[in-house]
């Protein structure tokens, strides 16, 4: 999910880039700074977190322009830092591969809303669905909040991706989904698979890096 240079046309990218904007503002306002200020593990977690998903991010297949697949992680990150984290933690990947060459400038914005803000937001709202609705249970957090996020958040991020190049006229939508959106399901669930396998490491062995998990609620109360 990744756009190359002049894919897509001025006003689409200057709405995304307006999107992206605003929702970056306000992941700078409510991220916990004093306490990423305060904690040196966190903040070489948090930097760490970034090196590897933009190493995995390198790693992508597709045929056509702006229609590659490649793995997420944005679960995991929402899931560990919260989405203001995790969305600026995406976007510093997403500048990262831009500076290397592998991402263009013109369609950062683009980038930033399809394949970091959209992924977080969905795994976000899937977290909170999971909390008000069912039991705070190991089990319940980790296919639900991880798999099943996971999988939900390539959905969204991809078809918002597959709908801008159709709604833009890069693409007849014929060859965006022979290309790409029949694809999506088979890489939702390696997506949700490698989550959480990650997810599980920690629950179990640091649980205390994850944000969103509150080891007292989901075991300590069992």
């Amino acid at each position: 999910m990744s756009l190359t240079q002049g894919l897509i046309s001025g006003g689409w990218l200057w709405a995304a880039s307006l999107a992206a904007l605003l929702v970056l503002l306000l992941a700078l306002k409510t991220a916990p700074w004093s306490v990423l200020m305060q904690q040196r593990r966190l903040q070489h977690l948090l930097f760490g977190a970034t090196v590897v998903l933009m190493l995995m991010w390198t790693m992508r297949a597709g045929i056509s322009p702006g229609l590659g697949i490649h793995f997420l992680g944005m679960t995991t990150l929402t899931l560990m830092f919260g989405w203001d984290l995790a969305i600026l933690s995406g976007t510093l990947a997403l500048l990262g591969m831009t500076l290397i060459g592998r991402e263009s400038w013109d369609t950062l914005s683009v980038n930033v809303l399809c394949s970091v803000v959209l992924p977080a937001l969905a795994s976000m709202a899937v977290l909170r669905l999971v909390e008000a609705k069912l039991p705070r249970n190991f089990f319940v957090y980790l296919f639900l909040c991880a798999f099943f996020g996971a999988g939900v958040a390539t959905a969204v991020g991809g078809m918002a991706m597959a709908l801008l190049l159709w709604a833009d006229g890069v693409y007849p939508w014929a060859k965006i989904y022979l290309e790409y959106v029949r694809f999506l399901p088979l890489i939702m669930f390696p997506e949700g698979l490698l989550n959480g396998i990650i997810m599980t490491g920690m629950m179990v062995f640091h649980p205390d890096w994850i944000r969103t998990f509150d080891a007292r609620h989901y075991i300590d109360e069992q």
